[in-house]
């Protein structure tokens, strides 16, 4: 009789881990529930320990162990120094991705390994696909697919993934829709049923980002312009600003509609921001056609370039037609339509239908749609 995987399955005390935790249970698999314990500031109120709480209601519930791996230095390290670097150079990072390479599929899964488990499992959306090679001397390979529900999908934070570590994840609420799975949860009686999606980063809690950044990095007043170059208001560093952001600006000069404006760039060395209130406002000045990647990772084989593929620059972005070429400075993924709102230290992911590709980090826009 063949002996069931071990699995550890990483609940963080939100609905979604819970629900794969309890699948993963009453399909007779051998499951810990592990909960990982991140950095988390002394400013600030310490969420963690309740979360810990309500991974273990659950545990207690399904009547299966609960672990807690202490990952505090690993994830102030890899995550949160990176982040603040990265905003210190005026770039946005995505900590999400680093999270997920670092942490959650990095020294967890390493940790799950040398402790002797199968699989790692967690409540992402998204689905694992198993290519089955029927030549014996051939190994099976893996692909990354969007999950069923478009609106919950979570591959554009899991590109960094590869073969290795894809052979060893499952996603058990990948192929379900949220509405299904509070639904089991319901149906489960567990705890988490009811409890709200948490928004933003986890470790930062409910306190706006410029404030926590403004602990590590010193806040430099400026001026907010408008795309004819006059000031309209006034910031505290241009470098707490994200291309798109739509809340936070602090606009002086008030026009009769008062509308919402919204960052489409920003000036480090004079320290300036600037707005505009409509897309039309955004001409050939602020969006491109072209961009270079770094750090680009395939999860499959490295495809034949130039490469014609759909490419998303932000998460919940609608997938951009493009081609994906390299040159001597860096991958370029050339789009077919004009881009805005595009931020230097994001991630461009690479789409083929719903098999995601790879992805790099954002590091130029070039703006050659100017050019004559």
């Amino acid at each position: 009789m063949n002996k069931k995987p071990k699995i550890f399955v990483g609940v963080s005390g939100g609905v979604d881990s819970s629900v794969a935790l309890a699948l993963l249970e009453k399909e007779g698999y051998d499951v810990t529930g592990v909960f990982l314990k991140v950095w988390s500031p002394d400013f600030l109120p310490c969420d963690w320990k309740e979360e810990r709480r309500s991974a273990m209601r659950v545990c207690a519930l399904l009547g299966v162990p609960f672990l807690t791996f202490d990952f505090e230095k690993e994830y102030k390290k890899d995550v949160v120094d990176y982040m603040i670097r990265e905003y210190s150079r005026g770039r946005v990072p995505n900590p999400d991705v680093f999270c997920n390479k670092y942490v959650k599929f990095g020294v967890f899964l390493k940790k799950m390994r040398a402790l002797g488990a199968d699989y790692i499992a967690t409540g992402h959306y998204a689905r694992i696909h198993t290519n089955i090679r029927m030549n014996t001397n051939d190994t099976n390979s893996y692909e990354l697919r969007e999950s069923a529900d478009k609106e919950k999908d979570q591959s554009y934070f899991l590109y960094t993934l590869n073969q290795e570590q894809l052979k060893h994840i499952l996603f058990p609420v990948g192929g379900m829709a949220k509405t299904e799975v509070r639904k089991l949860a319901r149906k489960f009686g567990l705890p988490t049923a009811e409890k709200k999606d948490s928004q933003g980063l986890c470790f930062i809690g409910k306190i706006d980002l410029k404030n926590f950044l403004a602990h590590f990095i010193k806040t430099k007043s400026g001026n907010v312009l408008n795309i004819k170059g006059e000031v309209v208001g006034t910031h505290d560093g241009a470098i707490f600003y994200t291309i798109g952001q739509r809340h936070g600006i602090n606009i002086t000069k008030k026009t009769k509609n008062d509308p919402r404006f919204f960052v489409i760039s920003k000036d480090l060395k004079k320290n300036t921001i600037t707005v505009a209130d409509k897309e039309s406002e955004i001409n050939e000045v602020y969006s491109t056609k072209e961009i270079v990647v770094i750090d680009m990772h395939f999860i499959g084989e490295e495809p034949k370039l130039p490469l014609k593929t759909t490419v998303r620059i932000r998460y919940r972005q609608v997938v951009q037609d493009s081609t994906l070429c390299k040159e001597v400075d860096g991958y370029h993924i050339v789009f077919d339509n004009l881009q805005s709102g595009v931020a230097v230290g994001q991630s461009a992911v690479l789409y083929d239908g719903y098999i995601c590709l790879g992805g790099g980090i954002i590091e130029k826009v070039i703006n050659k749609v100017n050019k004559k």
